[in-house]
């Protein structure tokens, strides 16, 4: 059983001038909930919601929400690579759901899905995914990629992506936590986790 939200979303119907604005920083999440906050399943809805409860944080951070998903110089691949698993290490189940959706739309496989959760010493990978998933498991742990990880990601991505990379971790780390702690409620009609994921999930050490 999920405990009741902390915090309501706030939907379209209820939003004022300063939601509006608050949400119009991240243009591509504002025309999604626009277009489908009536459907059923329609993801995202309630994440968003609750970030514009407080319209001056929410239009700080959505700024900032979409250079990571919209105007980065990664790819959409690796970043849902790196999303997905800060969101499993976070143990943020609501995060989880919507990525697993945006991973495979940016052509990441159920069985790619499947090993971000086992780590980046999970047999299949190549080293650069390795050592993507590596860099997560290491900002997560100490705040800092480790020299070797960082050495192998310089011979692959520039130093702009490099920055991204840390960054994009970092805002979905700060979403994790804010969607645990608020206790963001998957919308209607979304699909849960597999129950066998979930328990994974929620059976993993914090660390």
């Amino acid at each position: 059983m999920h405990p009741p939200p902390r915090i309501q979303p706030l939907l379209p119907p209820d939003w004022d001038a300063a939601a509006d604005d608050a949400i119009s920083a991240f243009p591509h999440a504002r025309q999604f909930v626009l277009s489908h906050y009536q459907a059923p399943g329609a993801r995202g809805l309630h994440g968003v919601g609750i970030l514009l409860q407080h319209a001056a944080l929410a239009k700080a951070f959505l700024a900032f929400n979409n250079h990571i998903a919209s105007t980065s110089s990664l790819s959409k691949r690796v970043r849902e690579l790196l999303i997905l698993r800060v969101s499993w290490l976070r143990r943020s189940e609501y995060e989880l759901v919507q990525h697993i959706v945006l991973a495979r739309n940016a052509g990441l496989s159920d069985a790619e899905i499947e090993r971000v959760q086992l780590g980046p010493e999970a047999p299949g990978w190549d080293p650069v995914e390795a050592a993507l998933v590596r860099a997560v498991d290491e900002l997560h742990a100490d705040a800092r990629i480790g020299e070797a990880t960082w050495t192998l990601l310089s011979a692959h991505f520039d130093q702009h992506q490099r920055m991204d990379l840390v960054f994009t971790v970092g805002c979905y780390d700060t979403l994790a936590m804010a969607f645990k702690t608020f206790d963001a409620q998957l919308e209607p009609g979304v699909d849960a986790l597999d129950p066998a994921v979930r328990a994974r999930l929620h059976a993993q050490k914090s660390r």
